[in-house]
């Protein structure tokens, strides 16, 4: 009997027509179970489903992908046993599958066609609704053109996206599920914005749910997955970009429904380093970082395409291809790791010669975007890139400073930190971020202006503790106080015991180069009879 809804066919410009009601309704009255029939857009029946729960196959839909900005040109028209409204869960399966309609077709206790009830997504509206419920009307007198209703609604949804693609490039909507409160979410997000600003990305939502532990399959519930899918297709986003780090198998489930790149913050900083890395050392640090990174997440067909080795004993085809990139990649993975113990070397060259000058080192640190190169540049007047953006400087920069009293020392420019700045990132960088040891004392520069200030003055505190350079003195520096209210930065450096400064305007810097020299003196003393720096320098009050 359900075999024969196959053969069923609904006219292209019906949503369901008259005949195949009947059959719908006389066999859920006679099996006292709801029954959906999945059609295409020629109105040909792809799935019949028995009970309330029941979805269209995976293989159905394999056969009929969805790009992010359009449909995916299958309706499901589900029976009732009992009339009553569409259900949630019925709504939430139109987005998350993106189906042309979904329907429910009441049946009357004769076991006749009652109402139909139909429901489609929206393309953007000021109103923001994500989806429209159709009054309930007969199967024979719904006033729905079908073939003409989808042309039309798919053409707005193309529209909408394509001119906001245009004017805006390539697009990421900016997703975060964790049992964290709402307003810690949102301002992690706002820095999640300013990462995919950096890698040139225009975020165009963010959205955020609070669970007590990240749904096991999409690390956020199906009903906001919903949410997210019908705003990428509105929209026309190109990327989902979680702030929690996704397991492989989520990754996975997520584009699978999505069709859309999906990536996590993690990546997001990979890429962002990858974009901004010049020297070879940089290059191949990131590197490294990448394929540390995809090692994991690798996947092929399951474990019964695996094949260890081939010819006489195996009997089999050799290594599968998923066998032969994890095999390539620890190849990759050890030639990097040498060439990193080779730049390791030529930096224990570079320390010993600094020893033999006896010049005392001053290392910048700080989170991200703090302003370290700009006052680098101030210091020494160099011209390191100072771009507002995060990660900006990568390479390890180095430069002579010259005080007014005549003393000389080298200042250390280093990547910038964030809040859970990624393993594998941190251990390829161990070796750049391993001459701060050289430091005779570590500048902390912080932007005095961040609105998480303990945050970001606790994200540096736990790298320097990874690398264990936590009992190097250390001096901290709040930047950017011309950007507070009068009166504001002296408060907040009180409260720290921290040095007020804007890289920006050059005289409020003497307090600070005066307290260094003073704490260089009193750590490494000054040998005048080594060498003559009194005719080398340059009186910093002179300088632009």
């Amino acid at each position: 009997m359900l075999e024969r809804l196959y053969r069923r066919r609904v006219p292209v410009d019906q949503v369901l027509s008259l005949e195949a009601a009947r059959t719908l309704a006389q066999f859920t009255h006679e099996i006292r179970r709801p029954i959906g029939l999945v059609l295409n857009r020629r109105g040909a029946v792809q799935d019949v489903l028995v009970g309330a729960g029941a979805e269209p196959s995976s293989t159905t839909l394999a056969a009929h992908r969805a790009s992010p900005r359009s449909l995916r040109g299958l309706r499901l028209i589900r029976s009732q046993v009992k009339e009553q409204a569409m259900s949630q869960e019925d709504l939430t399966m139109l987005g998350l599958l993106r189906l042309d309609m979904i329907g429910t077709l009441a049946v009357t206790p004769r076991g006749e066609p009652g109402l139909l009830s139909l429901a489609h997504l929206n393309p953007p509206s000021p109103q923001g609704l994500l989806y429209t419920v159709l009054k309930p009307t007969l199967a024979h007198q719904c006033p729905i053109s079908f073939d003409t209703f989808i042309h039309e609604l798919e053409s707005d949804l193309q529209r909408h996206s394509g001119s906001h693609r245009m004017a805006q490039g390539q697009t990421a909507i900016l997703v975060s599920a964790s049992p964290k409160s709402k307003s810690e979410q949102e301002e992690r997000l706002a820095e999640l914005a300013e990462l995919a600003s950096s890698a040139d990305l225009t975020v165009i939502d963010r959205l955020v749910q609070r669970t007590q532990s990240g749904h096991a399959r999409f690390q956020l519930g199906s009903g906001k997955l919903k949410d997210v899918l019908v705003q990428a297709m509105q929209k026309g986003a190109d990327l989902l970009i979680f702030d929690q780090d996704l397991a492989p198998a989520q990754v996975r489930a997520i584009a699978e429904i999505t069709d859309l790149t999906v990536i996590d913050r993690t990546q997001l900083i990979l890429d962002i380093f990858a974009q901004r890395a010049h020297s070879r050392e940089g290059k191949v640090q990131v590197e490294l970082a990448q394929l540390r990174y995809l090692l994991p997440r690798l996947s092929g067909q399951g474990t019964s395409l695996s094949r260890l080795g081939g010819g006489i004993g195996s009997r089999g085809p050799g290594e599968t291809k998923l066998e032969t990139d994890r095999r390539r990649i620890r190849e990759r993975i050890d030639h990097l790791e040498r060439e990193i113990e080779g730049f390791a070397r030529h930096q224990d060259q570079r320390r010993s010669r600094r020893i033999r000058q006896e010049f005392p080192v001053l290392s910048m640190v700080g989170y991200t975007n703090a302003g370290k190169s700009t006052l680098l540049n101030v210091l020494t007047n160099s011209q390191v890139s100072t771009a507002p953006r995060v990660f900006e400087t990568l390479d390890t920069t180095s430069r002579r400073l010259y005080f007014p009293q005549g003393r000389e020392v080298i200042l250390t420019d280093t990547v910038g930190f964030i809040r859970d700045l990624p393993k594998d990132l941190l251990a390829a960088f161990r070796t750049t971020l391993g001459e701060l040891r050289d430091a005779d004392i570590l500048l902390h520069v912080v932007d005095a202006g961040a609105k998480d200030l303990d945050a970001h003055i606790a994200s540096v505190d736990v790298v320097l503790q990874s690398l264990a350079l936590d009992q190097l003195p250390r001096v901290l520096v709040f930047n950017k106080c011309d950007q507070l209210p009068s009166g504001q930065a002296e408060i907040l450096c009180r409260r720290y015991g921290a040095i007020g400064i804007s890289s920006l305007h050059p005289e409020t810097l003497p307090p600070l180069i005066e307290h260094l020299q003073e704490r260089l003196t009193a750590l490494v003393p000054v040998d005048h009879s080594s060498k003559d720096s009194t005719a080398r320098t340059t009186s910093l009050a002179s300088r632009p």
